[in-house]
């Protein structure tokens, strides 16, 4: 009897193991855990023909093309023909995505604008008259500036400063995005030299915000450049604390790097 109540005991736990184990997984891969009510999710992530392909926030389009080619075994030219359109740099919504193996460049693009148009939708808007493609600017800088999702309202609200002071916004994120390349790295460390590049995202030479986003933000970059905080402040540095200081003026911010960064 002792044995066969061992057994039973087995069989019950199986299924707390299974469901344990697929909760560490929608964590571990950062899937939405409402999926976790949806049948057919449980049913994908069992079938052999899907593939589980996370994008990360932040990523500029040949990045995104290489995460997914790197997924669904891609060549070179599949991985052309994903970013080969135009004005879609910003929009591959990064989320943790199930998708078949098969899937062509051009499905499993048109399923990450569509995630992105989605999304985008769901966010609070203050009742401001904002151009979408100047947020999606907006937000995709902040998404490479801020140190987290704790400082990007300020950071949002003092980029739509300088724009409303039409300064320049003198922003390395931009200038990172003008020199980057798969050889030397896509978001290699500026220098005084860069500021000097002629391209159109050099935000040091020219003013205005880039002709386009300069990478794919999250949910929470979007909300910060649709919700901006309301400040005074017109630039900011982060000491080695990856902690946010603003400043007023310029002569504020001289002070705030000798303080927290010399």
């Amino acid at each position: 009897m002792k044995r066969k109540k061992k057994k039973y005991l087995h069989v019950l736990w199986l299924p707390v193991v299974l469901f344990s184990a697929v909760v560490a997984m929608v964590f571990y891969y950062r899937f939405d855990p409402v999926l976790l009510t949806d049948l057919s999710f449980y049913m994908n992530l069992a079938n052999p023909y899907m593939r589980i392909v996370r994008v990360p926030e932040g990523l500029r389009q040949e990045e995104v093309a290489k995460v997914v080619a790197e997924n669904l075994d891609w060549d070179e030219e599949d991985k052309k023909n994903f970013i080969n359109q135009e004005n879609v740099e910003g929009h591959y919504f990064p989320k943790t995505y199930l998708i078949y193996k098969d899937d062509d460049p051009a499905k499993v693009r048109a399923t990450m604008l569509e995630e992105f148009k989605k999304q985008e939708s769901k966010i609070k808007k203050r009742q401001l008259i904002m151009n979408e493609d100047t947020v999606l600017k907006i937000a995709s800088i902040i998404q490479r500036e801020a140190a987290g999702k704790h400082d990007m309202n300020l950071i949002s609200g003092i980029i739509w400063n300088r724009i409303f002071s039409k300064m320049k916004l003198q922003i390395d994120a931009t200038l990172q995005y003008a020199k980057g390349n798969e050889e030397d790295g896509w978001w290699e460390e500026v220098t005084s030299k860069d500021r000097k590049i002629k391209s159109d995202y050099n935000t040091y030479l020219y003013p205005g915000l880039p002709p386009g986003p300069i990478a794919s933000p999250g949910p929470a970059a979007l909300a910060a450049a649709y919700n901006p905080a309301k400040t005074g402040c017109l630039f900011y540095m982060h000491d080695r604390n990856k902690k946010i200081h603003c400043a007023k003026t310029y002569e504020e911010h001289e002070k705030n790097i000798k303080l927290y960064l010399k």
